[in-house]
């Protein structure tokens, strides 16, 4: 699969090597299911899907990584899959959706503040936030 995109380094050829590497190095000796490409790009698509922030992410990193066996090439920050997944050039692009399924805000719906079909409000609302007392005068 790699070797069909090659073309796509011919400006970083250590990239690529990198990228491939990375896919052909078993998550730990003796794996034979995953490579510490495949398991960055399942966690990965793991943050994105459920919007985990970059400390949610490292945390998850860490705990996966420490129930493994101790000489696994998992990394262990945010900062080193980011590294394995932007040297990728995957490109992506946030659509808001409404929270009943209704429609995805793209195209011609880009510009609304509402949904159409139900009209809940695009944006979550913020709480008032009250001011507090700094004692009596």
């Amino acid at each position: 699969m790699l070797r069909e995109v090659q073309g796509n380094f011919d400006e970083n050829p250590a990239a690529f090597e990198s990228l491939l590497t990375d896919s052909e190095k078993p998550l730990y000796p003796g794996c034979e299911k995953n490579t510490r490409l495949s398991s960055v790009l399942k966690l990965y698509n793991l943050k994105a899907t459920h919007g985990l922030s970059d400390t949610g992410f490292t945390t998850l990193l860490e705990v996966v990584k420490d129930m493994l066996p101790s000489d696994n090439v998992l990394p262990s920050r945010t900062y080193e899959a980011k590294n394995i997944v932007c040297s990728m050039s995957f490109l992506y692009q946030k659509i808001h959706v409404c929270c009943n399924d209704c429609i995805l805000y793209h195209d011609e719906y880009l510009s609304l503040k509402n949904f159409p079909t139900c009209n809940v409000s695009r944006y979550k609302k913020r709480k008032e936030r009250r001011l507090k007392s700094c004692g009596t005068f």
